[in-house]
């Protein structure tokens, strides 16, 4: 048998170059641009990922969330112009900033969430110890009749209230649901034919209880007036000139002695009331009693806002 002979080439064949992509133009950027990386002035990141193919547009920054305080990072700031950083949607809303940035504008992040301002008390002004409007302020003053065994139970005989300018707002002589036993003529005034045009008790109470509502009553020892009425005026609303110093201070009376409704409007006001046989007028002890409120009304007030636990 005959010797057969393998001629074998090992050699690694040569690689055609393969066809790179684009004209001639992009083809020529290309090996340009390789050459330079070879040679080291072009870092190969710089290098488009895929030569041939088509170019994807750079990918926008993510925008930066805003921290729990409601304040933008900093590295934002740059990127926005004057101002442009605001509070976002979900935090605290119509919130300023403190200052200005250096660069842009914007509000210099404080790292601090902003937090409303704490009210603080009302300083003494038109607030503070400001007495009530006039048309808050009516004075009231009733005059008694003696029913029962000995004429000795008060009895609610009529009923006077006046504005603060003194204007008459109800005044009704008013007919117990008691008989009469004493007029008691000499202090009260009242005598038998006013009874002719009284009205009843209860008709009476319901009228001055509706002006009453709401408003800031005056009157001289008017705790007697209230009981006759059947009634307990809110202390807050209730001016007693019977218990206040100073008007005992002002009349130059001692302070914890129960002057008299005559002594004090003689004293401050130079008034002589309650004077004749003729028994006293309610009308004129209750324009008496607002015009000595008047006299105190804006020390008083400032007294009683210092003071809310005293009349």
């Amino acid at each position: 048998m005959g010797d057969l002979i393998l001629n074998l080439d090992l050699s690694v064949p040569e690689r055609r170059p393969k066809k790179e992509g684009g004209n001639r133009k992009h083809q020529s950027f290309v090996r340009r641009r390789r050459e330079l990386e070879r040679r080291g002035v072009l870092r190969q990141k710089q290098l488009p990922p895929n030569p041939g193919g088509a170019r994807r547009a750079p990918a926008k920054p993510p925008r930066p969330r805003p921290k729990e305080n409601g304040s933008v990072p900093p590295e934002s700031q740059g990127r926005r112009g004057r101002g442009a950083a605001q509070v976002p949607q979900d935090g605290p809303a119509n919130t300023k900033g403190k200052g200005l940035g250096s660069a842009g504008g914007a509000p210099e992040p404080t790292g601090k969430a902003p937090s409303a301002k704490p009210k603080g008390k009302k300083g003494r002004g038109a607030a503070a110890g400001a007495p009530p409007a006039p048309t808050k302020l009516l004075a009231m003053d009733c005059e008694m009749v003696g029913t029962g065994p000995g004429g000795r139970t008060s009895a609610l005989a009529r009923c006077s209230i006046v504005s603060y300018h003194g204007d008459v707002v109800y005044d009704r002589y008013v007919r117990p649901e008691a008989p009469i036993v004493d007029y008691r003529t000499r202090w009260s005034g009242i005598r038998r034919h006013h009874m002719d045009r009284a009205v009843p008790f209860q008709q009476a109470q319901r009228q001055v209880l509706r002006i009453l509502a709401g408003k800031v009553v005056v009157g001289h020892a008017i705790h007697n007036d209230f009981k006759a009425l059947r009634y307990s005026h809110p202390k807050a609303l209730t001016r007693d000139t019977s218990r206040i110093p100073l008007l005992n201070r002002r009349g130059g009376f001692p302070e914890n002695m129960a002057v008299s409704l005559k002594r004090l409007t003689k004293a401050l006001l130079n008034q002589d009331i309650q004077v004749g046989s003729r028994g006293h007028s309610s009308v004129e002890d209750a324009r008496a009693t607002m015009e000595l409120y008047k006299v105190v009304e804006e020390e008083w007030e400032q007294h009683l806002q210092q003071n809310p636990e005293q009349e």
